[in-house]
């Protein structure tokens, strides 16, 4: 595991999917993350990447040749290297090799970088095209809070109500719920909210989501300027955490045409562009 600390906070990471594990407040003791217990879900914060959830019946065609990935790509799935680390900042990398050209067509450099400043963490993301083809992908991020008590609540800023996207088989169906928020935007992360799996939020103007304690005050926070994001905890299983996750990509709705460069929010980047993108953590 590797550490970075200030005199608030202090994160824990594997290099293994460069996965943020552990943010701990130091005065309080207090663990925000999921501990990742497989008897909920064995992850804690997986980064996504080159697909959000699913290609449809997992594969897709680019230039006439099909590339199977499974659920959420590899990038959580691999080994980075650690390429700069101080106190209070890491970056992890990960690049093309023989076996991601196998599963997916371009050459590309991924930084994920992680950075503390006061009681925030910020996550960033960097995608390189090292192709001489222009690129396309999909990134985002999964990280699992835990809930401070069993009377936590979800607090969605900027809105009194939203269309969630439903899943049917890991694909965008065309069946949407209506979710209706309390004042202040609140919504308990009751078991029945997730049983056909995570709500898909798009076409909204929610850029920040917290989660509230059981006397309405937030204990941490997610800021992002993604183009839409999932809620999700584990269906039926009154798991204690739920996952705020910003993405920039989507899975492949049920009738797509499984054409790579047909995706939904998917990005692409000329040979020796950068993306950049991320979203912040921030405690209380």
């Amino acid at each position: 595991m590797y550490y970075i600390e200030n005199e608030f906070l202090k994160a824990g990471f594997l290099q293994h999917g460069a996965e943020l594990r552990s943010l701990k407040d130091k005065t309080t003791g207090e663990e925000y993350m999921w501990c990742g217990d497989p008897a909920y879900w064995g992850r804690v914060s997986p980064v996504l990447f080159p697909v959000v959830g699913n290609y449809k019946d997992k594969k897709s065609y680019y230039d006439g040749k099909e590339y199977s990935l499974s659920q959420h790509g590899f990038a959580r799935d691999s080994e980075f290297a650690v390429e700069s680390a101080s106190d209070d900042e890491i970056s992890f990398v990960l690049t093309s090799s023989e076996d991601t050209l196998k599963v997916y067509p371009f050459d590309f450099k991924l930084t994920i970088s992680y950075r503390l400043k006061g009681k925030t963490l910020t996550v960033e993301w960097r995608v390189e095209n090292t192709d001489s083809r222009e690129m396309h992908f999909s990134i985002g991020g999964h990280p699992a809070f835990n809930l401070r008590d069993k009377d936590s609540v979800i607090k969605f800023y900027g809105a009194e109500s939203f269309t969630a996207g439903i899943l049917d088989n890991g694909l965008l169906s065309e069946r949407t719920k209506e979710i209706k928020l309390s004042d202040g935007g609140l919504l308990k992360p009751a078991k029945e909210l997730f049983l056909e799996d995570a709500l898909i939020i798009e076409h909204t103007d929610i850029k920040k989501v917290s989660l509230s304690d059981k006397d309405g005050k937030d204990y941490l926070t997610v800021s992002f300027d993604a183009p839409l994001f999932g809620i999700w905890s584990p269906a039926g299983k009154e798991a204690p955490f739920v996952c705020i996750e910003p993405w920039y990509g989507r899975t492949d709705r049920t009738d797509f045409d499984m054409e790579l460069t047909h995706r939904e929010y998917g990005n692409k980047l000329a040979s020796g562009e950068i993306f950049e993108a991320g979203y912040e953590i921030t405690v209380y």
